[in-house]
């Protein structure tokens, strides 16, 4: 049914809205760091080479509000248990445990010719 779908109405293909989940280029990058777990905004900033401040907040608004990221209050004794924490979502972990894992290893597997075919163009 699906696949009858995207062949005769192919700007509303499920594809299409995959697709916008990858589309903005941190939003996968973020995705695959809290892949690890647990991330305080910061540690996010030092771990992701490239991203700016102004647009990891942007991604994190983005991820927060498509439901795959979460943030969660820390509320502890000392200062610095205090803050907040992002976190993939169960709906999160499904996407980037799953089909986002599998595209950056098919991307990894695919490295040499994907690069080749970028020279030639």
């Amino acid at each position: 049914m699906i696949e009858e779908t995207c062949q005769r109405f192919v700007s509303d293909c499920h594809v299409r809205a995959a697709a916008e989940l990858i589309n903005h280029t941190w939003d996968p990058v973020v995705l695959s760091a809290l892949r690890l777990g647990p991330t305080r905004r910061n540690e996010l900033l030092r771990h992701i080479a490239g991203v700016s401040d102004k647009v990891l907040t942007q991604v994190l608004q983005r991820l927060q509000s498509r439901g795959l990221v979460t943030k969660v209050r820390c509320t502890g004794q000392a200062p610095a248990h205090t803050g907040a924490v992002y976190q993939l979502s169960p709906l999160g972990e499904s996407f980037a445990n799953g089909p986002l894992a599998q595209l950056a290893q098919w991307a990894a597997d695919n490295q040499a010719e994907l690069a080749d075919s970028s020279t030639t163009s």
